[in-house]
């Protein structure tokens, strides 16, 4: 596997460690939908992860919780125990499965409860500070990737064959 070449101000996230690590952040993290803030923080958690772009938990305190309902979609991560899901509604127009928490985090992960992960491509916009994210390659994993990380990221095609 070959990686991205890093430019300053970048970080690679092949240097990003496995079992994941979860930061504190004050970047400003905001997701939009059907043209409504669904969720704005300075107090999101940012999980690093080997071959990963950064997941968001935004504290549920900083989202509109209002215009979620819980899906009927659950996972277990490896890492941080079992997901439960949550569909974005606003109006008539609904995006499935488009967040997910840990209710019950696993020890190390404590600090990702009561916090929600939403999806770039699952939403209208995501975005950090004042950069839109685009979302991790293959709509299976929740990265967003800013102009701050290098790749190549899990989920792409090609060489890496995810």
């Amino acid at each position: 596997m070959q990686r991205d070449p890093v430019s300053p101000g970048q970080e690679s996230v092949w240097d990003y460690p496995r079992p994941p690590r979860v930061e504190l952040s004050e970047r400003r993290v905001r997701v939009l939908f059907a043209d409504t803030l669904i969720a704005d923080s300075r107090a999101a958690k940012r999980v690093l992860e080997t071959s990963h772009p950064p997941n968001w938990y935004i504290p549920q305190s900083d989202v509109r919780v209002e215009l979620l309902q819980l899906s009927g979609r659950h996972s277990v991560c490896e890492f941080k125990g079992a997901a439960r899901y949550f569909d974005i509604l606003v109006g008539d127009q609904r995006s499935p499965d488009a967040a997910w928490s840990y209710p019950e985090p696993w020890p190390g992960y404590e600090l990702l409860r009561d916090h929600l992960c939403f999806y770039a491509g699952r939403v209208d916009e995501a975005w950090i500070d004042d950069e839109r994210a685009t979302p991790q390659p293959g709509g299976f994993y929740g990265g967003w990737i800013t102009r701050d990380v290098a790749g190549p990221f899990k989920g792409s095609l090609g060489s890496l064959g995810w």
